[in-house]
């Protein structure tokens, strides 16, 4: 398990794979499903309402990340707040998911940018700003087709039965 936890509720994307790794795994697929890693991203700050944004987002050393414009209100939250969700893209004919929650951790300029940036899915300036999207919980609805409902829900950590 990563050592450098500041939070130990929060865990890098290695984490949840040795934690949990079908979600891990099934996430994985779901973030790639479409080529590039792509998600959608809630943020929140204050009492203001929840935004969400589609984005992109990477898998990269064992960590999850997303760039973001650095001038846009989801930068602020995360700068201000921190809280995020992440959401899949379903696909209508296989619409299983997976969804994360955590805090965000601001990754400012240096190699760990750069190392991210040099892999990203598209051309990435001085204009956006660098997250790792901690992980704090992750909840996987598994459904094979449109037909299967409810989904099979697996959830990370484990919640209690009943």
């Amino acid at each position: 398990m990563d050592q450098t936890v500041t939070n130990p509720a929060l865990v890098s994307w290695a984490d949840l794979e040795f934690a949990a790794p079908e979600v891990a795994a099934e996430g994985r697929r779901l973030l790639y499903a479409r080529g590039d890693g792509e998600a959608l991203l809630a943020t929140v700050r204050g009492d203001e309402p929840p935004r969400i944004h589609p984005v992109n987002v990477a898998i990269v050393d064992g960590r999850l990340y997303t760039f973001v414009i650095g001038r846009s209100p989801k930068r602020r939250d995360l700068d201000e707040d921190g809280r995020y969700a992440v959401h899949t893209h379903q696909d209508p004919a296989a619409p299983s998911e997976v969804s994360l929650r955590g805090r965000a951790r601001r990754v400012d300029d240096g190699p760990e940018r750069d190392a991210v940036a040099a892999g990203w899915a598209f051309e990435v300036d001085d204009s956006y700003v660098l997250f790792e999207l901690r992980i704090g919980s992750a909840l996987l609805g598994a459904r094979a087709t449109a037909d299967d409902w409810p989904p099979r829900y697996t959830s990370w950590p484990a919640r209690p039965a009943g």
